[in-house]
């Protein structure tokens, strides 16, 4: 030990000991939650044998190491075999704390403390039998400022002689250093503690309180962390389900827009309205089969042609359509139905009111890491005021929401439009291109 330290009083070092203590179990705990297996293991509650060994190793043997620095170097602070076997048994069951106490006792054993190794086994064996009588969510609400609930605590069970069990997550660890204490007077240098009786009661409560805080911290960092994964998990889910909401509503729309096309031609031309209900009923098909949220898009563009066959008996050789698609941004991923509400916004409110021939181009390209589709048409166009004024239209309103939803607030339809001349839609994507089909 350095000689400034050996100049400073016992119970000044014992302190500066306790606070490393909880230094050293915060940052242990920190460091495991990182790793991506420990984190999975600590999500369900229900854990096989190979979990159990798997988490038992991940905290035994940083453990085990710490044991053998106070052992080796002398630094007490590293030793946390009494709190880390009991939190080994209330987090992962008996045989894990009682495994993990095997292995941070065995080290002692060799330099004399024979009173470690059952000791440690003990402790795990005390956190699991408490982890089968304790509810689950109690163990995780377990917090280091447990102080402050206490009085409620206290008053519940006076009240309503009903038992809170983070008074019971208090008292157990407290009752173990206590038990430790006693066998540390009874037995000698058998098992490693502070003396009790050399201590102020100040200092001895502060070692109690310490033990409580070197079990409730880890529990603490791994219940955030918990915590984050779900709420991640939910707002995927949520996300989802926008998404899901969001692509149910085009198909209505189109489907209404369809019929009521087809409905104008029931009585002037019959047969018109019959080849179209045949490819409806042949794109509805289509549509009920794939239950994909992302394709390519070269299938999107499959899927508008099926669409375009529609409005191509509708308006005959007037209507032309144009592609302009870059071969590398075939294979570049897009929200499913995409473009569909794109090309009706053109032929419905560009083209459909033009008098003579229309021009609908699709162009696609990739720049900059971004994938940049475009549909023009050479209709009527709208003014500044009609565009703001029709709000878009229910299906550009849904494209421009599925892009905000999926790519973030940044990615959003534009549309230009001049009156006479035309319409331009926008859309640009992050550029993600895979072998595979992507799905939500």
């Amino acid at each position: 030990m350095p000689q400034a330290a050996q100049s400073l009083p016992a119970e000044q070092i014992l302190l500066y000991t306790l606070m490393a203590k909880l230094a050293v179990v915060a940052t242990l705990a920190t460091m495991l939650v990182r790793f991506r297996w420990f984190r999975r293991i600590l999500l369900t509650e229900k854990r096989d044998w190979p979990e159990r060994l798997v988490f038992a190793a991940g905290l035994g043997l940083p453990l085990t190491a710490g044991v053998a620095s106070r052992l080796i170097l002398g630094y007490n602070a590293a030793d946390l075999s009494l709190p880390g076997s009991f939190l080994a048994g209330l987090i992962a069951g008996p045989y894990a704390g009682a495994l993990v106490g095997l292995a941070v006792g065995l080290p002692p054993v060799f330099a004399g403390e024979y009173a470690a190794l059952p000791f440690a086994v003990g402790c795990g064996f005390a956190g699991g039998g408490l982890r089968e009588l304790c509810p689950k969510e109690e163990i995780w609400r377990f917090s280091p400022i447990f102080a402050t609930r206490l009085h409620k605590s206290a008053w519940r069970l006076v009240r309503k002689l009903s038992l809170d069990w983070q008074v019971v997550l208090v008292t157990a660890p407290m009752l173990l250093e206590m038990v430790r204490f006693q066998i540390g007077v009874r037995f000698g240098h058998r098992i490693f503690h502070p003396e009790p009786a050399s201590l102020p009661w100040w200092l001895a409560l502060l070692t109690l309180l310490t033990t409580v805080l070197a079990v409730a911290i880890p529990i603490k960092i791994w219940n955030t962390a918990r915590i984050e994964h779900r709420l991640a998990e939910q707002e995927q889910l949520l996300m989802t389900a926008r998404i899901e909401a969001l692509a149910s509503q085009i198909n209505p729309h189109f489907l209404f827009n369809t019929l009521t096309s087809i409905s104008s031609l029931i009585r002037s031309q019959p047969e018109t309205a019959r080849v179209l209900i045949v490819k409806l009923s042949g794109l509805l098909r289509r549509l009920l089969r794939s239950q994909e949220h992302f394709v390519t898009l070269r299938e999107e563009l499959a899927a508008i042609d099926e669409y375009l066959d529609i409005e191509s008996v509708r308006f005959g050789p007037t209507l032309v359509v144009e592609k302009l698609i870059d071969d590398e941004s075939l294979e570049v991923v897009v929200p499913s139905m995409i473009l569909q509400p794109l090309v009706e916004n053109s032929i419905k409110h560009g083209l459909s009111r033009k008098v003579g021939g229309g021009r609908v181009t699709i162009r696609s390209t990739r720049r900059a890491g971004h994938a940049v589709i475009e549909v023009m048409d050479n209709g009527v166009g709208m003014t500044d005021g009609q565009m703001s004024g029709t709000g878009h239209g229910i299906g550009l309103r849904n494209v421009n929401e599925r892009l905000r939803v999926i790519y973030g607030a940044n990615y959003e339809l534009k549309l230009h439009s001049t009156p006479g001349q035309g319409t331009l839609v926008r859309i640009e994507i992050p550029e993600l291109v895979v072998p595979e089909r992507a799905t939500a």
